[in-house]
């Protein structure tokens, strides 16, 4: 196994790219990363804390983490940027057990939910519980402070709904659901209270938040037009993962130049983040809970605005971070993979997603 140096941490290659098409899973003193929809993909392993990382035996074998740690030493000494391990036994399945939780975090995080798109959304309270039950089974692999070790926050909030499950006539979801209220009681999680969760990501609860509005205006807009959400930018689960969700549209209240946007959404979204670019003019508000936004548009007038050139105007929602070139394409990648999966559910498939499967009619 070869590892390089880059920004001061051991890693192996090639990198994964960041974002939407990475499952990910940060364990004591190293993250694992896969580009989960490329079943041949290698593994891409970062050591953030080696001293840390005492489960490495079990991937690389009990003689393959020793030559490692002698291997970063030597290393570290003579300042090299590489270093190469002959790998011992690991142990059977370790990674294989490592890479499904790695990708039932990437259907909590990324699972491209869409009412447009035709993918139904997974069962939130279902997802979450297998999850939870495979953390516990992998907690030889973690620290009580790493990111995707919290299994008492992954159960908390579904504490009602795993009750319902476990009377539901379904023995799957049941027996899951049972597995789950025992280790929420074990790890605590009971004592304080089961959280409703607002949906259940089920088909039935499913809804369009932000629906037409024919008959609204009285009046066409100035411009109009549509965007995409970038995935990256936005909590999971919130919004609808088809492209062209966004529509804006520049009016006139009041004499003075305003924009309105609507974003397709699958649950309350009041508060997050809205913004207008159109050349040097700029606009910023906050969604209320069904998708609404109105933005002023204080550096205009209502003639600035008739004369304006709105082709290259822009609508981000969220966090304002950089849209990679290739986002488009990545979207349309995952929602393929997205079909696939429930289309034909393998033996990897999540019992979620199964049950996504057999309701999608």
């Amino acid at each position: 196994m070869r590892f390089s140096r880059e920004s001061g941490l051991w890693t192996t290659g090639p990198a994964v790219p960041a974002g939407p098409s990475a499952a990910v899973l940060e364990l004591s003193g190293a993250v694992l990363a896969w580009t989960v929809d490329d079943p041949a993909a290698s593994l891409t392993m970062t050591l953030t804390d080696v001293a840390e990382a005492e489960w490495l035996w079990r991937v690389l074998g009990e003689d393959g983490h020793v030559a490692l740690l002698a291997a970063i030493d030597d290393a570290d000494a003579r300042g090299a940027a590489q270093l190469e391990v002959a790998t011992g036994q690991p142990a059977p399945d370790a990674l294989t057990a490592l890479r499904r939780l790695a990708f039932g975090h990437w259907l909590r995080r990324w699972w491209p939910a869409s009412a447009r798109a035709g993918i139904v959304a997974l069962d939130t309270a279902v997802l979450d519980g297998e999850v939870a039950l495979l953390t516990v089974a992998a907690q030889d692999y973690f620290a009580d402070d790493t990111f995707d070790s919290g299994v008492a926050d992954l159960l908390r909030p579904h504490l009602p709904t795993l009750t319902a499950l476990v009377q539901s006539g379904d023995p799957r979801a049941g027996e899951l659901a049972a597995a789950c209220l025992e280790l929420a009681d074990d790890v605590g999680a009971a004592q304080f209270g089961g959280v409703a969760v607002p949906t259940s990501g089920r088909r039935d609860d499913y809804a369009l938040a932000a629906g037409g509005t024919a008959g609204q205006r009285t009046r066409e807009p100035i411009a109009s037009g549509v965007d995409s959400v970038n995935w990256a930018a936005v909590p999971p689960g919130l919004f609808d993962a088809a492209d062209r969700t966004v529509d804006w549209a520049i009016d006139v209240s009041g004499g003075a130049p305003a924009v309105t946007v609507r974003v397709a959404a699958s649950a309350a979204v009041d508060g997050i983040a809205v913004r207008l670019r159109s050349g040097s003019h700029v606009a910023a508000g906050e969604l209320t809970s069904d998708g609404r936004a109105t933005l002023a548009l204080a550096s205009m007038t209502e003639d600035q605005a008739w004369g304006h050139d709105w082709s290259a105007t822009t609508i981000s929602v969220g966090a304002d971070i950089t849209v990679p070139s290739d986002a488009a394409d990545t979207r349309n990648r995952l929602r393929d993979f997205a079909r696939a999966r429930l289309a034909r559910p393998g033996p990897d498939a999540f019992l979620a997603e199964v049950l996504a499967s057999e309701s999608d009619y």
